[in-house]
């Protein structure tokens, strides 16, 4: 019944998050910010907006990738084999990359450009992070993973490393390249509007349910740790955010495939020797 729950308000529970994270980076700046409730305030008015269709394939894919977020969320919560997640994941960040490109706008094409990119580089860690649990509890069911110990000191220099995949994720300086207003007008999903804009809009909260689900399960079976955990990093990030500049792509790609593959390989190296 509570993973049912879990599953149905993933989306709400995202907006929250992404809600006091507004508000928590507005404190940061020295400024009141919006309402703890601003996203689903921003969501209903996107209902009354009205949606332009640009091609039916560009719609479909949009809708697709939400869909597809939300099924993602929903086998991490159910204990589900983490491969599948993590591949199932990449399906659903594909969809969005092929409807950028579906439509003329060149900022689109940009958009769509970095996200195959951005992908390109945090894949492989995560990847290599299912390996990780793998290689410490012989499976790669997430409800195996949940009811063995902790693995936060034994997979460290892998956590570090999905850290640096949370900022791509999240979009969050200094790996927020792929957005960057500033540049391409928010990039993959400027052609999107009405209520089509409010599927990408919840895709974004799915994601923050997605990585942060993700990042419990160093924990174990700790559930203190666990919240530890996430109001830690829940804070680094935005801290990382706050402090740093938006980089190139290219600064992103090499920094990631360079520290991050490093850094993983290394930990699955020294489990094997363990």
């Amino acid at each position: 019944m509570i993973e049912t729950l879990l599953i149905l308000f993933a989306p709400l529970i995202g907006g929250l998050m992404y809600g006091f994270e507004r508000k928590l980076r507005a404190r940061m700046q020295n400024r009141q910010g919006p309402p703890l409730l601003q996203p689903f305030y921003d969501m209903w008015k996107l209902i009354d907006k009205q949606a332009f269709i640009v091609n039916p394939y560009h719609t479909i894919l949009g809708v697709m990738h939400f869909i597809t977020l939300w099924i993602v969320v929903a086998f991490i919560i159910l204990g589900q084999n983490l491969l599948y997640v993590i591949f199932l994941h990449l399906l659903s960040t594909i969809f969005i990359i092929l409807a950028g490109f579906s439509v003329k706008s060149i900022y689109s094409h940009i958009g769509s450009n970095r996200e195959l990119q951005a992908m390109i580089a945090y894949e492989p860690i995560l990847i290599m992070v299912a390996v990780g649990f793998f290689m410490k509890h012989g499976s790669f069911d997430i409800s195996v993973i949940r009811e063995n110990g902790a693995l936060l000191a034994s997979l460290f220099l892998l956590f570090l490393a999905f850290l640096m995949v949370m900022q791509i994720k999240l979009k969050k300086s200094p790996f927020d390249a792929t957005e960057a207003h500033q540049e391409i007008v928010g990039g993959v999903e400027v052609e999107f509007s009405g209520v089509f804009f409010e599927f990408i809009y919840m895709a974004k909260w799915l994601e923050y349910a997605f990585v942060y689900l993700l990042l419990m399960l160093f924990a174990g079976n700790n559930i203190f740790l666990g919240i530890g955990l996430f109001l830690g990093v829940f804070l680094l990030v935005n801290l990382v955010d706050n402090a740093t500049a938006r980089i190139k792509m290219k600064h992103l790609l090499r920094i990631v495939l360079a520290i991050g593959l490093t850094l993983g390989m290394w930990n699955l190296i020294g489990l094997a020797y363990v």
